[in-house]
């Protein structure tokens, strides 16, 4: 069975049709919206801040969602896919993102709608990635323009194939 805690009276809330897997932790103050997914060894912390999740929302094996106490809540769009052993810190990230494995985004980053970030890339604190690009590197930088139906191919494709992938196990 899920970790599943209240830090300081707070629950952990859930939309509709969410999977969370027997080894995931969540904790605190996290809202989740319909359709998400948190995956094995996953880690979503909202002890020391909140942490909300729109709809169709997957957090990869092994990822950590967290923010920074009395300083920064981490919120997540629609269709947002956290990609294996990613960590995504205090920041806020737009609708149709994905976050490739590996990769790190920290305190006060924003993330536009349409942003791919490649795996193993880092977001700079106070980073702002514009919407249509795909980041990647160390530190993170724009290196390719992608139309709105690339991304859906790339984006919706992953947020959809979770949403299936959770079914298996229900």
């Amino acid at each position: 069975m899920a970790f599943i805690l209240p830090v300081k009276g707070i629950y952990p809330e859930f939309g509709k049709n969410c999977f969370i897997a027997p080894n995931a932790t969540i904790v605190g103050d996290v809202i989740m919206g319909d359709d998400c997914s948190v995956w094995f060894n996953a880690v979503v912390r909202g002890d020391v801040n909140s942490i909300k999740f729109g709809n169709k929302v997957n957090i990869q094996d092994g990822a950590v969602i967290h923010c920074t106490y009395q300083k920064t809540i981490t919120t997540l769009g629609d269709n947002v896919s956290v990609g294996h052993n990613a960590i995504v810190h205090g920041c806020q990230v737009g609708n149709n993102v994905l976050i490739g494995m590996g990769a790190i985004v920290m305190d006060d980053a924003v993330i536009e709608d349409n942003v791919l970030i490649a795996a193993g890339a880092v977001v700079l604190e106070k980073a702002h990635l514009k919407s249509g690009m795909i980041y990647a590197g160390v530190p993170a930088k724009p290196v390719k323009e992608l139309t709105v139906e690339q991304f859906g191919h790339y984006v919706e494709r992953i947020a959809n194939n979770y949403t299936m992938y959770a079914d298996w196990f229900r």
